[in-house]
């Protein structure tokens, strides 16, 4: 088995035939048709990645996604949803999600998204150090943690290879579609209000220490300043 997938779908009909061909491609897959059951999966259980459906019965994809986040801030989460609005999109991402897939969407999207996150967290980027010292933080890419003053952050996967993607880039400006590619897969309009999600966290994360700064390069894209 390549990995061990939760999908949560409540439609039958599209969740055994999304289920049968993500198994045909190797994957282990744990399937509930309800948000409690899943919200009960996750607290016993690790997965390598999560597919949840937004509108579920008893409790919605969100409040799955929530659930995940207190016992793994690492895993992956990809939502499906037949909304495409803005604000549903980005209240996902907000929330602790890595992506966003709207129905109907192809079998191929879905597996081609699976394997980009599945190599993600396989692959660390080569140029950086496992641990980077950014001013008064401790930033442990491997361990998806970032610590000030002995307190621990754990960062999402996604948080983690944003941070140190800028960190190793960051005697350059590093254009939107760049990191859009290399980190996401693509390069389009959902995606990059996502992107500015992800830098929304980080300088938050980041605001103890002065003297790092993720700076807008209007039209171009981000330029990442830290001490040396």
């Amino acid at each position: 088995m390549k990995a061990h997938l939760l999908y949560v779908e409540d439609d039958l009909s599209l969740s055994f035939v999304t289920r049968d061909n993500l198994e045909l491609q190797g994957y282990q897959i744990t399937c509930f048709d309800n948000g409690l059951k899943a919200m009960e999966a996750v607290r016993s259980q690790r997965f390598d990645l999560c597919i949840l459906d937004v509108m579920l019965p008893d409790a919605d994809g969100f409040a799955v996604a929530k659930e995940i986040r207190k016992y793994d801030q690492e895993v992956p989460i990809l939502f499906l949803s037949a909304k495409s609005l803005k604000e549903d999109r980005l209240h996902g991402l907000t929330i602790g999600g890595d992506d966003y897939l709207t129905k109907p969407f192809s079998i191929e999207e879905l597996i081609l998204k699976i394997e980009i996150f599945l190599r993600r967290r396989k692959l660390s980027v080569a140029e950086a150090p496992k641990v980077i010292k950014l001013g008064v933080y401790v930033f442990d890419h491997s361990n998806l943690s970032l610590e000030y003053q002995g307190k621990i952050k754990r960062l999402t996967q996604r948080e983690a290879d944003l941070l140190q993607y800028l960190f190793v880039n960051r005697k350059q400006v590093v254009r939107r579609s760049s990191i859009l590619e290399q980190l996401w897969g693509e390069d389009d309009y959902f995606l990059g209000r996502s992107l500015d999600v992800f830098i929304s966290r980080l300088r938050k994360y980041l605001q103890e220490e002065q003297g790092i700064r993720i700076e807008n390069v209007h039209g171009i894209g981000f330029q990442f300043v830290c001490p040396e």
